[in-house]
């Protein structure tokens, strides 16, 4: 199938499954300057489904780099709150949100670590209105990726950029689904066994999760009246889609004060244009005690500084090593896809939709044990090694995942 044709899929797969957009509603849509032959078709796309307005807003790698290297000392402490506002207000009046990513993962490698979290926090706080609505499924979101060359060279060094970012196409297209002959019944397929593994899951009521696996040893309990999520999501709003495209999890809230034990990082996290590598963390009573990395320390370190939640588990997620985007052995240094390649944890904010009984207040969250931060970062833990047990409330373990596969 020729490249125009797959990609035309993948954007009708972003309206169609990932964001389900119904007749009348706005689409705010970010996109790194690369990716605007996809950002183009997922506008046609969401037009023909009925889009009232699509507003695009591009990012550019080049762009951050510069402020990086030339902008004054004090710039690093701002951000612009005027446009995250105006996103918030967007997504209050019903705007779904989608997001194109393909940043270059290495982007921010030989910058001032110091900076380069002053940044992040100054973005994080001022985005935090519209990342609330967003973790709340407040609206209808979702993301999808396109090929840049900037991270094809990174997935591909021994490959010339042309080859380089045809191989990440292809890895792109098998991923999200779009080789099937028929997508959008595939993803229908694929929703369905999610659901089941959601069921099962919500059936069984485990207190905790017991991880066991190469350098790891940790129980995580979970959140008072969770409820795990996975797949299909319906929003506030009533419309149904798929927030990652692809996806391979199911997931659920921790309980941020019952995490005990080490774990190790099973891939690198690329956070913020810098890999970090071969993290190793201790949990005491559900907060980080000791972290190491093997390469990018000084950003690990500011990343769980942030604040106080940023110590501390918002998600914990199951994925199968047997997935296909695990099976393909490629490392995508890109959180959407290596999250799904395998069960991970994740630092800071909480999903406020993994509970039983959906529109708790803030104060609510907190006695059920949901973290809240200003951050939201993803890594993996899972592999080919890796088991799992659920424990009842007295403790009790049965198996669920045995090298890296369910058993139930």
């Amino acid at each position: 199938m020729r490249h125009a044709a797959r990609l035309g899929r993948l954007a009708e797969l972003a309206v169609r499954v990932g964001l389900g957009l119904t007749p009348g509603q706005e689409l705010v849509m970010t996109a790194p300057v690369e990716a605007l032959p996809l950002a183009r078709l997922i506008t046609e796309q969401a037009y023909r489904a009925g889009a009232s307005l699509v507003t695009t807003i591009l990012g550019d790698d080049q762009s951050t780099l510069a402020r990086f290297r030339h902008a004054p000392e004090a710039s690093f402490d701002a951000a612009p709150a005027w446009l995250y506002d105006g996103m918030a207000q967007a997504f209050r009046d019903g705007a779904a949100r989608l997001a194109i990513v393909g940043d270059d993962p290495t982007l921010l490698a030989g910058q001032d670590p110091a900076k380069v979290a002053r940044a992040n926090r100054a973005r994080s706080l001022a985005y935090r209105p519209a990342l609330e609505l967003i973790t709340a499924t407040a609206i209808n979101w979702t993301l999808v990726a396109h090929a840049t060359p900037a991270w094809a060279r990174c997935m591909f060094p021994d490959l010339d950029e042309a080859a380089a970012v045809a191989r990440l196409w292809d890895a792109i297209f098998a991923a999200s689904r779009v080789d099937e002959p028929d997508p959008v019944e595939a993803w229908a397929q694929h929703n369905a066994r999610l659901m089941a593994k959601r069921r099962m899951l919500n059936e069984r009521r485990y207190a905790a999760l017991h991880f066991r696996g190469p350098g790891t040893d940790l129980r995580v309990g979970l959140a008072d009246g969770h409820a795990w999520m996975g797949g299909l999501s319906t929003a506030k709003n009533g419309i149904t889609g798929n927030p990652n495209i692809p996806t391979e999890e199911v997931f659920t809230t921790p309980h941020c004060l019952r995490v005990e034990g080490v774990v190790a990082a099973s891939k690198p996290l690329a956070y913020q244009g810098t890999l970090i590598r071969d993290i190793r963390v201790r949990f005491e009573a559900g907060r980080i005690t000791e972290a190491a990395a093997s390469a990018g320390q000084p950003v690990l370190e500011r990343m769980i500084g942030t604040d106080d939640g940023a110590r501390r588990l918002g998600e914990v997620a199951l994925v199968p090593h047997s997935n296909p985007i695990s099976q393909s052995g490629l490392l995508f240094y890109n959180t959407l896809f290596d999250e799904n390649a395998a069960s991970h944890i994740a630092l800071g904010q909480a999903y406020s939709k993994c509970f039983v009984d959906p529109g708790l207040e803030a104060a609510q969250l907190a006695e059920r044990g949901a973290n809240r931060s200003l951050i939201h970062v993803d890594w993996m833990i899972g592999s080919g090694e890796t088991e799992v047990d659920g424990l009842d409330a007295a403790g009790q373990a049965e198996p669920l995942m045995r090298r890296g596969e369910w058993v139930r």
